[in-house]
């Protein structure tokens, strides 16, 4: 009523939702309804509303996909919350039978360990059992093996965490700047973990280091970054009230730099970042920055951000990712980044012909495969 009736959807959001309901074929639907004089609000939706009731989820799924363009995304599933721990099979059991399609692929959400929420993470410690029926201990090695137990179950792609507001990092000790020492790594941290006993409670900086960097080390698994937000910036619109913020990037210089055999994916929320990211993913090679996320899923900040990094980086990087909270998301977000990002390559190759360059149709192929997730996987494989 508000967005539709009583205004133009001129917004990138509102205009998400035509490009989702037309794609669906429900065009005609969604034009009716800001039409129906006398209508009360709820009841200009019914149609909408009764076709969706009808669908089967599982084909519904498949159309999604397939409307998009998309081969899979990778959904994050968060085991210290109790809602969505309970979908999957105990931690330590097999590894999970695969969802209802293979669209679907898995991220370990590791939140309140970047955060440093100790007592969080130690309740679901002790409210989930291990492989023997005991709960697992309060402590670092307890964690350790908590989250474990969880890769086995789910077998995620890579663990993820979004940093709290003012984000900083200081290393507890001194750690080798060179690639073999992963080892070293692991033993110190197992040692560290085995040491700290019930009722000590470490430093954020330690859960960084002793946990979600030593399980990323041993399971080889990378860790994705957000970076940005404001969490309740207004409380009042509760899920609703997030914020943005100009990060403080030190500490990822500090954690690429000193831990060059963990791979990480990192994506910001403010413009004021992206250069900053471009310059570092040009240094190291363990960094991959990735989508335009939240905030900056609209086409002008999408466009400026993919010229600035086709500029530094090439194709080594991806240049869009799904970030969506709902299914139908997945429709027009594809389609406008699709179509905010091609007039960008476009005149990319128009200036390296100028420049004297011969491009072919599988050069033009070859790019556009790695920009939108071939360059993702390269990094994941290496």
């Amino acid at each position: 009523e508000e967005l539709f009736v009583k205004r133009t959807p001129l917004s990138e959001a509102c205009r998400g939702v035509v490009t989702a309901l037309n794609l669906l074929g429900l065009g005609d639907l969604l034009l009716a309804a800001p039409r129906a004089d006398g209508a009360a609000p709820g009841d200009r939706l019914a149609p909408l509303r009764a076709w969706f009731a009808q669908q089967d989820p599982a084909t519904y799924m498949e159309h999604v996909f397939t409307a998009a363009k998309l081969r899979y995304v990778v959904m994050t599933n968060i085991p210290f919350a109790p809602e969505e721990a309970e979908h999957w099979p105990p931690p330590g059991s097999a590894p999970a039978a695969r969802p209802c399609t293979p669209r679907l692929r898995t991220a370990l959400r590791v939140d309140p360990i970047l955060a440093g929420e100790w007592h969080g993470v130690t309740a679901a410690l002790v409210r989930a059992k291990s492989p023997d029926g005991a709960p697992y201990p309060p402590t670092i090695d307890g964690c350790v093996r908590y989250l474990g137990d969880w890769i086995r179950v789910m077998q995620p792609v890579y663990l993820m965490a979004s940093t709290p507001a003012g984000f900083t990092y200081t290393p507890t000790r001194p750690t080798r700047r060179r690639a073999d020492a992963e080892a070293e790594l692991v033993r110190e941290r197992s040692v560290a973990g085995a040491d700290a006993g019930a009722g000590t409670e470490p430093s954020a900086a330690q859960m960084l280091e002793d946990v979600l960097l030593r399980v990323a080390a041993e399971h080889r698994l990378p860790v994705a970054l957000k970076v940005g937000a404001v969490r309740g910036a207004n409380a009042a619109l509760r899920t609703g009230g997030d914020g943005v913020e100009v990060a403080d990037l030190n500490f990822l210089w500090q954690l690429c730099r000193e831990y060059p055999h963990v791979k990480f994916l990192a994506t910001v929320l403010s413009t004021d970042n992206q250069h900053e990211l471009c310059v570092m993913a040009r240094k190291f090679g363990n960094l991959h920055i990735y989508g335009c996320w939240w905030f900056c899923n609209n086409p002008s900040i999408i466009e400026a951000t993919t010229r600035m990094r086709l500029e530094m980086l090439g194709t080594a990087f991806t240049s869009q990712h799904s970030d969506a909270r709902v299914l139908d998301q997945l429709l027009y977000k594809w389609t406008h980044s699709r179509a905010a990002i091609a007039p960008v390559l476009i005149e990319q190759y128009r200036k390296l012909a100028a420049a004297g360059w011969s491009l072919t149709e599988e050069d033009v192929q070859r790019d556009v495969a790695m920009l939108f997730g071939g360059s993702f996987e390269a990094f994941l494989a290496k």
